[in-house]
């Protein structure tokens, strides 16, 4: 496969046999054996409990209308473009205000551009929105190699705009995206007007090992961080199978759609405001990304993305632009922690939300995306 500048028109058609093929998997999924006493479905403090798996596996075989959700992705403009030999998949909503910015919005995993759903229409007044998925991530599949970690990723951002005729953009992005957003920002900041960025609690779990602990925290808040990192620990077994055994969880992701389900569902409990109660992102959306798992198999090639990083020797860049933090479901040592040198130049604070705030929060999201860059213009 040779670059070429071409950025070709796409539009998402599910054949008919792989939606037929799905339904079948589910109706004859081997389902483990119950164990007494695991009875309750909210009760997710060993992994996802069988009684929520098996309703939610029910309703995306019998409820869930994937060619209702195809069609609603349709409506946005689509096309795939191939950078440094990897396929990108790029949806490009363009505003009526020809004054408007474009704004590029970066995801992670178990995110997709389907993360934005919701979002979309509440940005599009100020700005043209460009959101591409990783190598490995939805349509940009299959991988071209290996190799595609958070750098190399960056420059075929950057390279997806110039092709946009976009030379100046802004950023926003979350969980994986708020370092390709930061690494945008450091590696081109002639280009880059400002970043923004979503984060929630559970990166204060990160603290200690990607960030420092903050210098002269009292007993109680030595109390606080450790118990966010006691919890954040409990959610590491997916992280360390992606960093170190992407190839050994890939078949069971794309072979079975339970273990797909399982896998990814569980983050959506676990990781938003709703913890261990119901969920408060919508199910159809839910379900409509985890479908896009499924019938792109990026369950295991997404799952490469962190054994890149893990091993990649990469240089850290400093952001010399415009920055904005918004910290949903927040703790008190957030700032304090990822900002001790006050360098973030607006930082808001949401007791709502979670890990995926465009899904659970996106009015509150948008509000802070077009305060921020407005504040710029």
């Amino acid at each position: 496969m040779t670059d070429t500048n071409a950025l070709t028109p796409f539009r998402i058609d599910i054949p008919q046999a792989d939606l037929e093929d799905l339904r079948t998997r589910l109706a004859h999924a081997r389902w483990p054996l119950p164990v007494p006493g695991r009875d309750d479905r909210e009760d997710f403090s060993r992994g996802i409990p069988l009684p929520y798996l098996t309703e939610l596996a029910e309703h995306w075989r019998d409820g869930f209308d994937w060619r209702a959700q195809e069609a609603q992705l349709n409506a946005h403009e689509q096309f795939t473009t191939v950078v440094d030999g990897q396929t990108f998949h790029v949806v490009h909503v363009r505003s009526a205000n020809p004054a408007a910015t474009p704004l590029l919005l970066a995801h992670g995993w178990p995110g997709s551009f389907v993360e934005y759903q919701r979002l979309i229409p509440l940005l599009t007044d100020d700005s043209h929105l460009v959101i591409p998925s990783p190598a490995g991530f939805g349509f940009s599949t299959p991988l071209s190699g290996t190799g595609w970690e958070l750098a190399r990723t960056t420059d075929a951002y950057a390279e997806i705009m110039t092709r946009l005729g976009y030379e100046r953009f802004a950023v926003h992005g979350s969980d994986i995206g708020s370092g390709i957003a930061g690494r945008l920002a450091g590696v081109h900041p002639e280009r880059v007007i400002g970043t923004h960025v979503a984060v929630d609690r559970a990166v204060l779990g990160l603290v200690g090992t990607v960030f420092p602990a903050p210098d002269g925290l009292s007993d109680d808040e030595t109390e606080q961080l450790a118990a966010v990192q006691a919890a954040s620990a409990e959610e590491r077994g997916y992280l360390e199978m992606h960093n170190h055994r992407p190839d050994t969880i890939g078949p069971a992701l794309t072979d079975s759609p339970v273990g797909l389900l399982a896998w990814i569902a569980e983050k959506f409990k676990t990781r938003t405001d709703a913890g261990y109660r119901p969920p408060s992102v919508d199910r159809d959306q839910l379900l409509t990304g985890i479908s896009l798992y499924w019938f792109t198999r990026s369950g295991a090639s997404s799952a490469q993305f962190y054994y890149e990083g893990e091993h990649a020797d990469l240089d850290f860049v400093m952001a010399q632009v415009p920055s904005a933090w918004a910290a949903f479901d927040t703790h008190p040592l957030l700032r304090r922690t990822m900002d001790p040198w006050g360098a973030v130049n607006r930082w808001s604070d949401f007791a709502e939300g979670g890990h995926f705030p465009a899904m659970e929060e996106p009015v509150l999201l948008a509000d802070d995306i077009r305060a921020f860059f407005r504040s710029l213009a």
